[in-house]
């Protein structure tokens, strides 16, 4: 829903109802992750996509049924082997959809979520996509308070709401999004219910360190794969928003500080764990080694440096003499990147998301055109 949320936003605030329709579940190679979402304005205006064009046509003639009817469905797509001209995905893959009207009478939180999701406030929307609940059925979820009920005036309600309510939020602090069975009342061992929980948490931190034009590179390609990217450098006359547009902010302070206030949540940070990437491109052992010292003992799920192989080296000694285990030390990715020959920024930059890309879906980084089975892995939950 975050890639359409300018478009239905507006559609709400002006009174004009809509249906939202949403991947809930994917198999195989599907072209989009769970959380992929498109809307159907009343008058037949359409933004975003759940599947690349594959199924847009039949998921939108559903979304005008659903806005006529006022009743939400889930519907399945994908290859059909009794039926070779049913509406399927050249891909292979199969996925379910949520489709549901949206406007103030069926959905009374939504200008509270759009405002929390606009704001990087996490909130989580769980909703009943299959099972003996009503579907459609919802709950917005927020880390100290909760909305709506999945089982409005059963006697059983409350424990299955807790129960979605505590899983909802221990999926915004991973920021996984994905689906969550349970018993009619909230019986975890059981698998009668079927929960989409739509985690919107903030997006993941790319800290970038060392004011260059690799950072430049990193920080254009860090903000178009979604992340909230931050440049640190310690001298003010290279780090300055006008070398660095596509930033969220520039940062004026020795690294290391930085770091260590993030880590610790300082001066208005969100911190750091297991989602943040960083990429210490300074190359210079005043500014790397203290920093990589304080990066190598936080959360963060990516620790790279650039530099050659001799400075990689040299690094790891002095990394030793400050005390750094073997184990702390085999995070480091370094040099940075995935091995694609890159040589200029824009190149370098490509094969730094390359690995990053890498790290949060598990691929092998080998051409597809050498590997066999399914291109995208199965998954528990998908990281947004």
């Amino acid at each position: 829903m975050r890639d359409v949320l300018g478009d239905i936003a507006d559609w709400y605030a002006a009174g004009e109802p809509f249906a939202l329709a949403t991947v809930v579940h994917t198999f195989r190679s599907a072209p989009r992750p769970p959380g992929a979402a498109m809307a159907v304005s009343a008058s037949g205006e359409v933004a975003g996509s759940v599947s690349g064009g594959c199924v847009e046509g039949a998921v939108y003639e559903l979304a005008r049924s659903v806005m006529a009817s006022g009743e939400p469905a889930v519907q399945r797509y994908g290859v059909s082997d009794d039926d070779a001209f049913a509406v399927g995905l050249t891909c292979g893959g199969i996925l379910d959809v949520l489709v549901e009207p949206v406007g103030p009478g069926t959905f009374p939180e939504f200008a509270d979520v759009a405002a929390s999701i606009a704001a990087r406030e996490p909130v989580a929307v769980a909703t009943v996509v299959a099972g003996p609940g009503r579907i459609g059925a919802r709950r917005v979820v927020w880390p100290g308070r909760a909305s709506g009920s999945l089982a409005p005036g059963a006697p059983y309600a409350a424990r299955l709401d807790a129960a979605v309510d505590d899983d909802a939020r221990g999926m915004l602090a991973q920021g996984v999004t994905g689906q969550r069975h349970y018993g009619p009342e909230g019986e975890r061992r059981l698998d009668d219910l079927a929960v989409f929980v739509h985690a919107f948490a903030p997006p993941p931190r790319l800290l970038v360190f060392g004011a260059i034009d690799f950072a430049a590179a990193v920080a254009r390609v860090g903000k178009f794969l979604g992340y909230h990217v931050t440049v640190c450098d310690a001298r003010p006359v290279f780090a300055t928003s006008k070398r660095f547009p596509d930033a969220d902010e520039v940062v004026v302070k020795w690294p290391h500080k930085y770091l260590d206030e993030a880590v610790s949540g300082a001066g208005g940070g969100s911190g750091i764990d297991e989602r943040t990437a960083i990429c210490v491109l300074t190359h210079d052992p005043k500014f790397d080694v203290p920093l990589l010292e304080v990066a190598l003992r936080t959360g963060a799920g990516y620790v790279g440096a650039m530099g050659s192989r001799r400075t990689h080296e040299d690094r790891l000694a002095r990394l030793r003499e400050a005390g750094l285990t073997e184990a702390e030390l085999a995070r480091l990715r370094s040099p940075i990147g995935l091995d694609l020959g890159a040589r200029t920024p824009e190149e370098t930059a490509v094969s730094i998301a390359a690995e990053l890309v890498q790290l949060r879906w598990g691929g092998s980084g080998r051409p597809l055109t050498d590997t066999g089975g399914r291109i995208h892995a199965e998954v528990r939950g998908d990281r947004r």
